[in-house]
C-alpha cells in the first residue's frame, strides 16, 4: 500500500496467519520474530498442552518429539492447567494391524489423514467426531488399508501413532543408526536400521525398527510397509547357521574342502544361478570363481523379466528425479501391477501425476494404478510387446512421444522371457525414435525381481543364461541366495538331472537339501555391500546387525573357495571387493566405497536446524550413491529389431502375478511377527464367465493343474479382474509353486 507521501510500503496483514496453510508468493514478507509472534507461539503451544498426557517418560516418541522441542522452545515453562481436568480416552486403539492410536495424545493435526489422502492416495484415515470429542479413525476394511502405512508414525508430531513392530521396543536415545537400503525391490529406497545391544539376541546388535533416510533422488523421505516391517528374517531362529554336507553340521574348512573337490571334478562343466539380494560383490566374486574354471552360465533368478540390458542402454539418463517430473512430462507404466512390485514407484508416479504429469497405464488387466491414470488400456494377454510396438500410432502415444519428458515403466505380468524381452525392446525404441533417451528424465525402467536386478545385469547374470541352464543342466550348479524350489514348480525335474549341487542361501530349503554342500551366507543386515537399483543408481548398505552363527558373507564365502581352487587369496572387505570392480567394469569407475558415501545438502533440509520437518525421518550420513551412465548419454543407441513371441494357445492360462506380502521364505519371519493378518490366504481370480462354466463360485477351494509337474490348491475368488480364459495366480503365496510364466492349465472344484 501507499504511505501518506505516496510512497510503497509493506500492508502488514491485521492478523497473523498459519505457516502451514499461506501461499508463497513473489513480493511476500515475513515477520517471525515479533512479540506478537512469539505470544503466540507460547498460546498455541500452551493449548496444545491442555489435553496432553503427561506421558513423556514412557512415550515412544520422548526424545525426538517435535511437540517436545515447541515446548521447551515455544513453551509458558509453568501450566496453568488443573490436571483433573484432563481428557482421559483410550490409549491402544489399533487403527489396522500395523498402527495403533493413542487418543489422548492425538493433537489433531491431520498430518496422517492428509498424507494418506494426498499423498498416497489411499483414503483409509479420517476425523470422528467434532470440538473436543474429534478423533481418527480408519474407513477401510482392513483398517488403515494402505502399503505406506507406518509413514504416519514417522510424520506424526506427537507419539499418538506407534507401530506394532516397536512400541515400546526401544528408547530413541538407545539406538544406533546405521545407513541401509530396502532389500525387497528394485527402488532403493534408503532406510535406516535402528539397532541396540540387546539381551533377547544374545547380547549382540539387533534391528530394533526399520526408519525412512532421505534421498530425493530415490524415495524422498518415504518407504513402503515391507521395507519397514520386513526385516525379521535376518535373525530368524531357523536361519541355516553352519555349513552343511553330506546331511551334517561341518567346519568351514571341511565345507569348502568338499565343495572345492567338487569343483575341480567337473572342471569346467559349472553353472551358476543368483537371486536378486546378491549384492555387487558377492555376483562379482561368483563370476570371477565361473571365469577360473573356464565357465560362463551365469543365470538370474527368477528368471521371468527380460532386457536389463536395454535398461543399461536407454534407461533414464543421470540426474533423473521422478519427484520433478511434472506439467509437460508423461510416465507409460505397461505390464506391471506397480504397486504390488515396486510401490515405491508407484508412489512417486502418482505424485508426478498429481503435479501435472500425464500418466498412462497398460496392461492385460485392472491393477490400482488404474485409479490414478489419465489413460488406462487393456490388450490381449501375452499382446503387451504389440500393443507397445503399434502405440505410436495412436493419439495416446502422440501425446506420449511429444512430452517434454518421458519415462517408461515396464514389467512383465503375463509374459513369457521371451515375450518381456520383445516388450523392452518395443519400449526402447519408442523412446529413441521420440528422442526421449539419454537426458535426465526420460528413458527406460524396469520392475526387476528384487533389490540387486540390475546389478544381476552389470556382473554378467542373465535370465536367458538361466533358461539353457534349466533346459541343459550342468554337472555341477551353484545356487546363491535363490529358492528355486518354492519359485518354480518344474525345478524338481531339472535339478534331478544335475549331479552336485552347491548352495548358499540364508535358509535350508529345497535345493539345500539335495546340495553336496549348503553354505550359511549373512543377510544384508549383517555386512557391507553395494546394490544397484532399477534407475541403475549404486548405493552402500552398512554392517548394522550381529551375525547369524557362523554365517559369512557370500563373496566371502565364494572367495575362500576360489582360494582352494588356486584363484587368489580372499579380498579383506567388500570395499577392496568393489575397488576391483571399479578397475574391471566399464562405467563402474566412480563407484568406490569412498564416492557412494558422499552426501550432498538436499533440500528440504529434513532433520536440520530450521526444523522444516518436524518428523523422525532421518538425514542421509550414508551416501547418495552413484547413478551410472546409460549407453545413450556416452553415444548414439539404435533402434533393435522386436521378436514377438508366439501367441499362447490354451483354453484356460494361468498367469503368475506379484503380491507385495507373501509367504516367500525370508518374508515368513514377519508373517509370524507382524506381517500374518495382512498376507492372504492362497487364492486364483477367476473371471465370472470362466466360472460359470466351471460351476465354480468365489470361496470355492480348486485344484490347478500345471501339466505333469504340479498341482496348486487355492480359494476362488470369482470378478471380472482376470480376462476371461485367464487364472490369475499369485506367487508365493501358497506352499505349491506358481508357473514362472503363463502357462497351460486345468481348474476342477474340490469337493466337500
Amino acid at each position: 500500500m501507499l504511505d501518506d507521501a505516496g510512497k510503497p510500503k509493506i500492508r502488514w496483514f491485521p492478523k497473523l496467519q498459519t505457516a502451514c496453510t499461506t501461499t508463497v508468493s513473489d513480493g511476500l514478507v515475513v515477520r517471525t520474530g515479533t512479540q506478537q509472534v512469539d505470544d503466540a507461539r507460547t498460546n498455541v503451544v500452551e493449548f496444545l498442552l491442555t489435553s496432553h498426557p503427561l506421558d513423556c517418560p514412557i512415550c515412544d516418541k520422548g526424545g525426538e518429539c517435535p511437540l517436545q522441542n515447541l515446548t521447551m522452545e515455544h513453551g509458558p515453562g509453568t501450566s496453568r492447567m488443573n490436571y483433573a481436568d484432563k481428557i482421559h480416552l483410550d490409549k491402544h486403539v489399533p487403527l489396522g494391524d500395523l498402527i495403533f492410536l493413542d487418543e489422548e495424545r492425538c493433537i489433531q493435526c491431520a498430518r496422517c489423514v492428509r498424507y494418506q489422502d494426498e499423498i498416497v492416495g489411499d483414503p483409509v484415515l479420517a476425523f470422528y467426531e467434532r470440538g473436543r470429542s474429534l478423533q481418527i479413525i480408519t474407513v477401510s476394511d482392513p483398517g488403515f488399508d494402505s502399503y505406506f502405512s507406518g509413514n504416519t508414525t514417522d510424520i506424526c508430531p506427537v507419539g499418538a501413532l506407534t507401530s506394532a513392530d516397536f512400541r515400546f521396543g526401544a528408547r530413541p536415545w538407545e539406538l544406533t543408526n546405521i545407513p541401509s537400503i530396502d532389500p525387497w525391490d528394485a527402488a532403493g529406497s534408503n532406510i535406516t536400521l535402528c539397532v541396540r545391544l540387546d539381551r533377547d539376541f544374545d547380547g549382540k546388535a539387533m534391528i530394533k525398527r526399520v526408519m525412512p533416510r532421505q534421498n530425493e533422488a530415490v524415495n524422498e523421505i518415504w518407504i513402503s510397509d515391507k521395507a519397514r516391517f520386513g526385516h525379521h528374517f535376518t535373525r530368524a531362529a531357523d536361519r541355516l547357521q553352519q555349513p552343511v554336507a553330506a546331511g551334517r553340521a561341518v567346519s568351514w574348512q571341511n565345507a569348502l574342502t568338499v565343495a572345492a573337490d567338487k569343483i575341480k571334478a567337473v572342471g569346467s562343466d559349472i553353472a551358476a544361478i543368483a537371486g536378486p539380494q546378491m549384492s555387487n560383490e558377492d555376483l562379482w566374486a561368483l563370476r570371477q570363481l565361473l571365469a577360473g574354471v573356464g565357465s560362463e552360465r551365469l543365470g538370474t533368478w527368477p528368471p521371468t523379466h527380460a532386457g536389463a540390458d536395454l535398461v543399461a542402454q536407454v534407461g533414464v539418463g543421470v540426474g533423473t528425479n521422478l519427484g520433478s517430473l511434472g506439467k509437460g512430462d508423461a510416465v507409460l507404466v505397461i505390464a506391471s501391477d506397480l504397486e504390488e512390485e515396486v510401490p515405491l514407484w508407484r508412489l512417486r508416479v502418482k505424485t508426478a501425476h498429481d503435479r501435472g504429469a500425464y500418466l498412462v497405464v497398460a496392461n492385460a488387466r485392472p491393477t490400482r494404478l488404474d485409479h490414478f491414470g489419465d489413460e488406462c488400456m487393456q490388450y490381449g494377454v501375452g499382446e503387451a510387446a504389440e500393443f507397445m510396438a503399434d502405440l505410436a500410432k495412436t493419439p495416446v502415444g502422440k501425446q506420449l512421444a511429444e512430452a517434454n519428458n518421458l519415462i517408461i515403466i515396464a514389467g512383465a505380468e503375463g509374459l513369457t522371457l521371451e515375450g518381456s524381452r520383445a516388450l523392452m525392446q518395443a519400449a526402447a525404441n519408442f523412446l529413441i525414435s521420440t528422442d526421449h533417451v539419454g537426458k535426465a528424465n526420460n528413458g527406460l525402467m524396469a520392475t526387476l525381481p528384487g533389490a540387486n536386478g540390475m546389478g544381476q545385469y552389470y556382473m554378467g547374470f542373465l535370465p536367458e543364461a538361466t533358461a539353457d541352464i534349466m533346459q541343459n543342466p550342468p554337472k555341477l550348479l551353484i545356487v546363491a541366495h535363490a529358492d528355486v524350489m518354492a519359485d518354480d514348480p518344474n525345478a524338481a525335474e531339472w535339478l534331478s538331472k544335475v549331479e552336485t549341487i552347491i548352495t548358499l542361501s540364508l535358509f535350508p530349503d529345497g535345493a539345500s537339501e539335495r546340495a553336496a554342500v549348503a553354505l550359511p551366507i549373512q543377510s544384508f543386515a549383517e555386512r557391507d555391500g553395494t546394490y544397484t537399483n532399477g534407475e541403475r543408481r549404486v548405493q552402500r548398505f552398512y554392517t548394522a546387525q550381529g551375525p547369524m552363527g557362523e554365517a559369512l558373507p557370500a563373496w566371502q564365502v565364494i572367495q575362500r573357495l576360489g582360494d582352494m581352487l588356486g584363484q587368489g587369496h580372499a579380498k579383506p572387505s567388500a570395499a577392496a571387493v568393489m575397488l576391483e570392480i571399479t578397475h574391471n567394469l566399464p562405467g563402474w569407475a566412480g563407484c568406490r566405497y569412498s564416492e557412494l558415501a558422499k552426501v550432498d545438502r538436499q533440500f528440504p533440509d529434513v532433520g536440520g536446524n530450521d526444523l522444516y520437518y518436524g518428523g523422525t525421518a532421518y538425514k542421509n550420513f550414508g551416501g547418495l550413491g552413484v547413478q551410472l551412465a546409460s549407453a545413450a548419454e556416452q553415444g548414439k543407441v539404435s533402434e533393435g529389431k522386436v521378436k514377438l513371441p508366439k501367441a499362447a494357445t490354451a483354453k484356460l492360462l494361468a498367469i503368475p502375478v506379484t503380491r507385495l506380502y507373501n509367504r516367500e521364505r525370508a518374508l515368513r519371519a514377519s508373517e509370524a511377527d507382524i506381517l500374518g493378518p495382512r498376507i492372504a490366504r492362497p487364492f486364483v481370480e477367476i473371471n465370472s464367465a470362466d466360472a460359470k462354466k466351471l460351476g465354480i463360485k468365489t470361496g470355492d477351494m480348486v485344484d490347478i493343474t500345471m501339466g505333469a509337474a504340479s498341482a496348486l490348491r487355492a480359494h476362488a475368488h470369482v470378478d471380472g479382474v482376470a480376462p476371461v480364459g485367464t487364472i490369475i495366480v499369485p506367487r508365493n503365496l501358497s506352499e505349491t509353486a506358481a508357473p514362472l510364466a503363463p502357462v497351460a492349465i486345468e481348474i476342477s472344484k474340490v469337493e466337500g
